[in-house]
């Protein structure tokens, strides 16, 4: 039987393309990886188009342009690889790259500012995605939110792919301390609600003063001055951390030391909540606000508490409840990471993928 070999466009120095990558090497496939920035991954081809700047995530249309001029590389490279399957991660640019290329079979996925965010900007912007998604003979959402939203661009079928941790990585390992420990790992940025979470630590810690309560703060991003600034405004310095940009290893040694695992998005739809499936696998309880990706990678009233976006004393209530309730956050906990288990394992994710790649073969 010949080696499958797949063709990613994709950004080589993303996680979550890394997961992509672990699973489908540890298959035997053979793998290429064509990426806009420079970057190595072990077992993988990695084919630089040497963009420097994360032109994915860039708004200005000029760098847009930057790497539309790799196009004819991108082609040159896809026949020399001849990939049974190609694969775009990312509607707009890894996907507009793919579309341009005009090889077959083609597969894009989703993954969330690209087809909530890109075709909203413009007519131009819009009709992208349309074309993009039109030239793909499958299409893959991580969540069914994400599903309805592309389905505004597309008639095709759009399968659901969960994007899972892994579940023997990511495990409880809970032990007895004196403090209770609320925490987020996040992008600090104005979308992800962070502010909110100190105004309600603040009050929770207020309003149960005979409880030693801790705030920890994982992420980098603009608004992370602001945010120090805001703490020690309310005079919660001593009892909140703030660890900078958290590594994989002790993103996961975080989220088994958190009580309670908070994400306020402010968004109004959020793609999927790889970050709070994380905490519960490691079994976490949780407090989302009432966006549709986090109540889809968490069970309301099961595994998480919902409280509304965009509300201080909302959010504070349903952090409270969880802190004055040891039995609940305890049950809550291990519901979590039943939950994961029975429905974002990485492995069983990947299996469906792989499904769906062998589907396409034959």
């Amino acid at each position: 039987m010949n080696i499958i070999k797949i063709c990613y466009l994709a950004d080589i120095n993303s996680t979550h393309t890394h997961k992509w990558l672990d699973y489908f090497v540890n298959k035997g496939y053979d793998i290429h990886v064509i990426s806009l920035g420079e970057g190595q991954y072990e077992g993988v081809t990695v084919h630089s188009l040497d963009v420097q700047d994360n032109v994915m995530k860039k708004i200005s249309d000029k760098n847009k342009l930057e790497y539309l001029k790799k196009i004819k590389r991108v082609r040159s490279l896809i026949k020399e690889i001849k990939p049974d399957i190609l694969h775009a991660h990312y509607a707009s640019s890894y996907g507009l790259l793919g579309a341009l290329a005009n090889y077959h079979p083609y597969i894009i996925s989703v993954w969330g500012s690209d087809i909530y965010d890109f075709p909203i900007k413009s007519p131009i912007h819009k009709f992208i995605i349309k074309y993009n998604l039109k030239k793909a003979d499958h299409i893959l959402s991580t969540s069914n939110v994400m599903k309805i939203e592309t389905e505004k661009y597309t008639n095709k079928d759009i399968k659901v792919t969960p994007f899972g941790v892994d579940i023997n990585k990511f495990i409880p390992n809970r032990t007895e301390k004196e403090e209770i420990v609320i925490g987020t790992i996040k992008t600090l940025e104005e979308k992800y609600g962070v502010q909110y979470l100190i105004k309600a630590f603040k009050e929770v810690k207020e309003r149960n003063k005979c409880l030693k309560l801790k705030l920890r703060i994982g992420g980098r991003g603009s608004q992370e001055s602001y945010l120090k600034e805001l703490v020690k405004e309310f005079a919660i310095d001593e009892d909140v951390t703030f660890l900078g940009f958290v590594n994989p290893k002790d993103v996961i040694k975080e989220f088994q030391n958190f009580d309670i695992a908070v994400f306020p998005s402010t968004l109004d739809s959020e793609s999927f909540g790889v970050a709070a499936v994380e905490a519960e696998a490691c079994g976490t309880p949780i407090v989302v606000t009432d966006v549709g990706g986090l109540m889809e990678s968490t069970k309301p009233n099961v595994t998480s508490l919902v409280a509304k976006k965009n509300s201080v004393e909302d959010l504070s209530e349903k952090i409270e409840i969880l802190v004055k309730d040891k039995d609940l956050r305890l049950k809550m906990g291990t519901d979590a990471r039943k939950f994961v288990e029975e429905n974002y394992s990485l492995e069983n994710n990947f299996n469906d993928v792989d499904k769906i790649y062998i589907n396409i073969m034959s």
